[in-house]
């Protein structure tokens, strides 16, 4: 059974924000909630990276083990869910939560914040798959039919990776074998690939380049 994850490029990522845009309009979510977000490393100075952020459905999912009523679960796809009509929005999880993924819905007093809200990997909730209280609860259910979340299929650089973790980390590992050092990351060589004795695909030998 595959094991649903997030893996992000932080070579690619732009700082565009179309993840993030794409998740709010796929799911309607209500203005000052962001089940995704961009962080900026170094912001402004020279090498910084951006990675985008959400839920990253832990194998030990610290809201997981802090709910006290147990309105977290986990599915077959190892997708981290909660219930909505168990959830006392207590806040508990957003404390233990290491990427501040689970977040009150609005803002205000103690218990008028209502329930809590977070990124769901395109995975519904408890309700009928594709129904109108599970898409008004969480959005829509892009797993079960059969696509990914629409922050991965978004990104224009491709930075955001979703899926299987197993082939997603297979996907990252390649690119930083490839990826190479200096003119190389995105030189000739790199898009065309070099035969056995050195020389660029349908360029002459170094030789040759000379004489």
């Amino acid at each position: 059974m595959a094991r649903m994850k997030f893996i992000c490029d932080a070579e690619r990522c732009i700082e565009c924000n179309g993840c993030v845009t794409a998740c709010k309009a796929e799911h309607d979510i209500p203005w000052g909630v962001n089940r995704r977000r961009v962080v900026t490393l170094n912001d402004g100075v020279a090498g910084e990276k951006s990675i985008s952020v959400a839920c990253m459905h832990c194998s030990d999912a610290p809201c997981m083990a802090v709910c006290p009523v147990n309105c977290f679960y986990r599915t077959d796809e190892g997708v981290v869910l909660h219930d909505k009509d168990i959830c006392i929005g207590c806040g508990y999880c957003s404390y233990a939560c290491p990427f501040g993924a689970p977040q009150f819905p609005s803002t205000g007093a103690f218990g008028l914040r209502g329930k809590m809200d977070k990124c769901t990997f395109c995975a519904g909730g408890p309700e009928e798959n594709g129904s109108q209280a599970e898409f008004e609860k969480y959005g829509r259910n892009r797993l079960s039919e059969g696509k990914l979340p629409a922050c991965a299929e978004m990104c224009s650089t491709k930075a955001l990776l979703a899926g299987d973790g197993d082939v997603v980390a297979d996907i990252l590992r390649n690119r930083v074998l490839v990826r190479g050092k200096g003119s190389e990351v995105w030189g000739w060589g790199t898009a065309y690939g070099k035969p056995s004795d050195g020389r660029p695909v349908g360029g002459a030998k170094p030789e040759e380049a000379k004489s």
